[in-house]
């Protein structure tokens, strides 16, 4: 025997199976009868399409259009994206070197000078905790500065490099 269903959940149920009707020129179109004269014979089988027309092969053109690949093989090797490249790596490499003795420094002076560290500067703040906030500090300095150093120097070239990029593509 089948479990009984209250009836709030059939109503529902009929709900979500229900199809929203749109009152399209193409649904009402639908429903119509088609004309005899659009009517196919089920019996027979239909026509094979014909094949796509090939030109023989002394009038096709060979691709003589480069890849992708070729094209930004030719972009990289070119002498303005290794001009951005070394305008990146300028600041990039100097920036990272200094960020990270700073760290360092840090955690060598945690370690090392106990005393030092512990040192009050500022009612509760003492000299780690000051170093401390002063890392979160720098790190936004060096965001704020590659932000800049990137808009003045690079972005424009990037951008021309990259349009003109695309338009080989095309």
């Amino acid at each position: 025997m089948p479990l009984a269903r209250n009836e709030p959940e059939a109503e529902l149920d009929a709900g979500l199976d229900a199809e929203p009707h749109l009152d399209l020129a193409w649904d009402r179109d639908r429903d119509r009868e088609p004309d005899r004269d659009q009517v196919q014979d089920t019996d027979s089988e239909p026509e094979p399409d014909p094949e796509p027309r090939r030109d023989p092969p002394s009038m096709v053109e060979p691709d003589t259009a480069p890849s992708s690949a070729e094209i930004y093989r030719h972009v990289q090797a070119g002498e303005e994206f290794q001009e951005i490249r070394r305008e990146y790596r300028r600041f990039v490499f100097p920036a990272c070197a200094a960020f990270l003795a700073w760290y360092l420094l840090y955690i060598v002076a945690a370690v090392t000078l106990p005393g030092l560290m512990g040192r009050q500067v500022a009612g509760p703040l003492n000299v780690a905790w000051l170093l401390g906030l002063l890392q979160f500090a720098s790190t936004f300095l060096i965001t704020w500065l590659y932000a800049r150093h990137a808009r003045d120097r690079r972005d424009r070239a990037a951008l021309g490099l990259r349009w003109e990029t695309q338009d080989r593509l095309r």
